[in-house]
């Protein structure tokens, strides 16, 4: 969660359903669990042994071990939190988080878009067009990288380069016959 909205390897995973719904539908609406290693029984302990006479945010902060920033989305999602600690922790397991919309591509780290895989060979060459090779943010690969975006560029490119080399290699080796 950054200031601008959400980030990271899970949302890069999702920008292409995500992207859909929301041009489809106008929003989108994602489960976040705050908690993935408790189970709502154990989390609904934690919270309902917490101190009486403490907030919910406190209990939050305090039972359930959320970072205030999972405070703040719970609240967000549901202004008035459950009392009972089961529905509660049901709601930190499983907090529905409404996405309408994503930056502008002025904004953008990396776009969606490009070149089909299935328009390439194992070469990274064009199948309609042989001797053109693509790389990087020419690929449509929907950020599989997690954000490490120049390293699947490098990467790809030297893939592109050694599929060029063999290409051209295999040209040298046998030249074309005149008519």
């Amino acid at each position: 969660m950054t200031r601008d909205g959400l980030e990271g390897g899970a949302v890069y995973a999702l920008s292409a359903p995500l992207r859909d719904a929301i041009l489809r539908d106008g929003a989108a609406t994602l489960q976040l669990d705050l908690r993935p290693d408790l189970t709502v029984e154990g989390l609904a302990r934690r919270l309902a042994a917490a101190r009486s006479g403490q907030s919910v945010s406190t209990a939050l902060r305090k039972a359930a071990g959320l970072v205030p920033v999972g405070v703040a989305l719970l609240r967000e999602a549901a202004p008035a939190l459950p009392a009972q600690a089961t529905a509660l922790a049901a709601l930190v397991k499983a907090l529905p988080l409404r996405i309408t919309g994503f930056k502008p591509i002025e904004r953008a780290i990396s776009t969606a878009g490009g070149i089909a895989l299935s328009e390439l060979d194992e070469r990274l060459m064009l199948r309609k067009i042989p001797g053109v090779f693509a790389a990087g943010e020419m690929l449509d690969w929907e950020a599989p990288t997690g954000g490490y975006l120049l390293q699947a560029c490098f990467a790809t490119g030297v893939a592109a380069a050694e599929g060029a080399l063999t290409w051209l290699g295999d040209r040298a080796a046998s030249p074309p016959r005149d008519g």
